[in-house]
């Protein structure tokens, strides 16, 4: 395709794409895209890889080769070229479920998380939670942690960007309504708990690996506390609406670190 042709030999950078993508249409990049493109520096003739991050609704999924045709003090337009069909998520979806931990560890669990390949993050605002959101504070929260997740999607070559969505306490996000895909009454329910008698992770994660229904791999709902921990209140609701108490062995983790261990051991091949 003419003018598709990228300039240089080094590996195109990827940009998140918000918007209608499709072989041969010449588009305006949205704010948040464009941005990064200036900040690359980029210039006419550059290569990019565009993804649009929620595939559906018209969108086809995977990622699209396109080329810059102009830079300007804020616009930058570009042409779209070939579409690859590439996905690269985990083989079981896993939907997590973090009591809030302080500052910007917060940060480093969901971009971890991200290139771990969790399916989608549901800030928990736990008992023990350092860090309280409401109102205009937790909407800004959630933008920020949500564009966590789209630059650690295009660092690490995701093309389906993760959903952070809003903070609930534990009693609210069980009897919600509205819930993630992962929250689908098929998805297996598994607790993180330093308390005695839980299963050791893999083994219960693999005991209801299927649907005995029809042989799918069953999503997972992965319920990880703050610091400190959930509370001997909430780990019993949590039991009461179907969680299974796993734990990950006899070490103590950090907040951050056990939910990424049980990520790498539900979602690596």
């Amino acid at each position: 395709m003419a003018g598709c042709e990228p300039r240089g030999p080094r590996k195109p950078p990827r940009l998140h794409c918000p918007a209608p993508l499709a072989e041969g249409a010449e588009l305006d990049l949205p704010p948040g895209a464009a941005r990064h493109a200036q900040v690359l520096r980029l210039q006419p003739g550059d290569g990019v890889t565009l993804f649009h991050g929620a595939p559906g609704a018209g969108d086809p999924g995977g990622e699209f080769d396109a080329s810059v045709l102009s830079m300007g003090r804020s616009a930058v337009r570009v042409r779209v070229c070939a579409h690859h069909a590439i996905e690269r998520e985990a083989p079981r979806a896993v939907h997590l479920l973090a009591g809030i931990i302080a500052n910007d560890r917060m940060d480093w669990l969901v971009e971890k998380a991200t290139e771990l390949g969790v399916a989608g993050i549901t800030p928990l605002a736990a008992e023990r939670s350092v860090l309280r959101l409401d109102g205009a504070r937790a909407a800004r929260k959630i933008a920020h942690w949500q564009a966590v997740a789209v630059a650690a999607c295009e660092q690490c070559g995701r093309n389906r960007v993760p959903v952070v969505h809003d903070a609930l306490d534990l009693a609210r996000w069980l009897h919600a309504r509205t819930l993630c895909p992962g929250a689908a009454p098929t998805a297996q329910r598994l607790l993180l708990s330093p308390h005695p008698g839980a299963a050791p992770l893999r083994a219960a994660a693999a005991a209801g690996a299927t649907d005995a229904a029809d042989g799918a791999r069953r999503p997972v709902l992965l319920l990880s506390g703050p610091e400190g921990g959930l509370s001997r209140a909430e780990e019993a609701l949590a039991l009461q609406h179907g969680f299974v108490a796993t734990t990950l062995g006899p070490r103590v983790l950090r907040a951050e670190t056990a939910p990424l261990a049980a990520l790498a051991a539900l979602t690596l091949p």
